[in-house]
């Protein structure tokens, strides 16, 4: 992939220079990026229904949501066909339509079987948008806010299902949540116009995108390649240890109820510190801002050995999730202000998902026996690499000569 790559292209700024194309982008990511992620938000409050109404096992509902999250993810392999030739108005209106029906024959799935297919093909499609919501910050004059809307409209869209969709659909079994989804998709389809007239391919006029870095055509691959690996080994641990969370505490000796109230609040402050991202935007401190924020990270994930008491506990997810929140936008910028063309976004999309997958599953192997040292101990040295990788990835500067 990094191969194919040996002189990248700087990507062109058509109309999204302006600040009404500018809006017309953050109002589609905004929106997009919080019902096209609730493919995977959705899973702790479908898992029990499911559960019961095809009778399966938490292997099986673990692997239907591993075949979700792979599909969302490898949407990133035909997008490399796709991106530079399709209209980006045509293929959202397509595969909108694509997630939308996806979502309501999910509701009429006859067998575990078919939800599976159909799930997959629901993931692909929404897989395939994002790959497009992670292009367009680099069509606006500041990445960083456009990236930092994206994660806020996510985080808000998830704290709003978790704390009102189980008391809604509370014994109405999984249908009715799949049909909600449809309707949402559905009504995001009028947004798809908003990208009239913006460009996502890269021309050979040779403009440099906004926010991009001027020494970065110097050395891109190294670059780029250090970027994506920073991205992987971010998610890798961002996802094991939260996926965990719980299961460390009521290891250490705290109630149930305490852990869930901990976790409630750490999610308050990951809305918080995305919304600071998106209000800082585009920033010269970018690399400051990520080797602080995973230098957090990496503190508060060794706050979790020795079993952590509550009051530790409480800092250890808050910290963690904070940091998370506002190191994501800066680091997908980073990524984003590379000439790398749009390309560089959709591989970043399969780390995304890659990491996400893997996160998991290693943890779950590290953590096996029921001590989660080890699991805590190399998710602390995958954040430290991260780190090491974020300052190649902003050429060694942490304060860059311009934003």
């Amino acid at each position: 992939m990094i191969e194919s790559t040996p002189a990248l292209p700087h990507t062109a700024v058509t109309d999204s220079s302006t600040p009404g194309s500018d809006r017309r982008i953050l109002t589609f990511i905004g929106l997009y990026s919080a019902v096209l992620y609730t493919v995977l938000l959705i899973a702790p409050v479908i898992a029990g229904p499911l559960t019961d109404r095809f009778h399966l096992d938490s292997t099986q509902v673990g692997a239907l949501f591993s075949c979700e999250l792979g599909a969302f993810s490898l949407a990133t392999v035909p997008a490399y066909l796709w991106l530079t030739r399709v209209s980006p108005v045509r293929a959202v209106t397509v595969c909108t339509a694509i997630v939308a029906l996806g979502h309501l024959v999910s509701g009429f799935a006859p067998s575990f079987g078919v939800l599976i297919v159909v799930r997959i093909v629901t993931s692909l499609a929404a897989g395939s948008i994002t790959v497009i919501l992670l292009t367009l910050p680099r069509r606006t004059s500041d990445p960083g806010r456009a990236f930092g809307m994206f994660v806020v409209a996510q985080l808000v869209m998830g704290a709003l299902i978790l704390a009102v969709f189980p008391s809604i659909y509370a014994g109405h079994g999984v249908a009715p949540v799949y049909w909600t989804l449809a309707v949402l998709t559905a009504l995001c389809l009028p947004a798809a116009r908003l990208l009239r007239g913006i460009e996502l391919y890269p021309t050979d006029d040779g403009a440099t995108p906004p926010g991009a870095d001027t020494p970065a055509a110097k050395r891109p691959v190294i670059r780029f390649a250090a970027g994506l690996a920073a991205l992987f080994c971010f998610y890798v641990a961002l996802s094991g240890v939260w996926t965990f969370m719980g299961k460390i505490s009521a290891h250490a000796g705290n109630a149930a109820g305490s852990t869930s109230i901990v976790l409630s609040v750490a999610t308050g402050a990951g809305i918080a510190s995305a919304l600071v991202a998106t209000l800082l935007g585009e920033s010269r401190l970018r690399g400051l801002y990520l080797v602080g924020g995973l230098a957090v990270m990496a503190a508060a994930v060794a706050l979790l050995l020795g079993g952590p008491g509550l009051v530790q506990f409480l800092v250890a997810a808050v910290l963690f999730k904070f940091a998370w929140t506002f190191v994501l936008p800066y680091l997908l910028s980073g990524l984003a202000a590379l000439p790398g063309g749009s390309h560089t976004m959709n591989t970043a999309n399969l780390m995304i998902g890659g990491g996400f997958a893997l996160g998991p599953i290693l943890a779950g192997v590290l953590s096996n026996s029921g001590d989660f040292t080890t699991m805590i101990v190399v998710d602390a040295v995958l954040l430290l690499v991260a780190l090491v990788l974020a300052v190649v990835l902003c050429g060694g500067r942490l304060v860059l000569d311009h934003a």
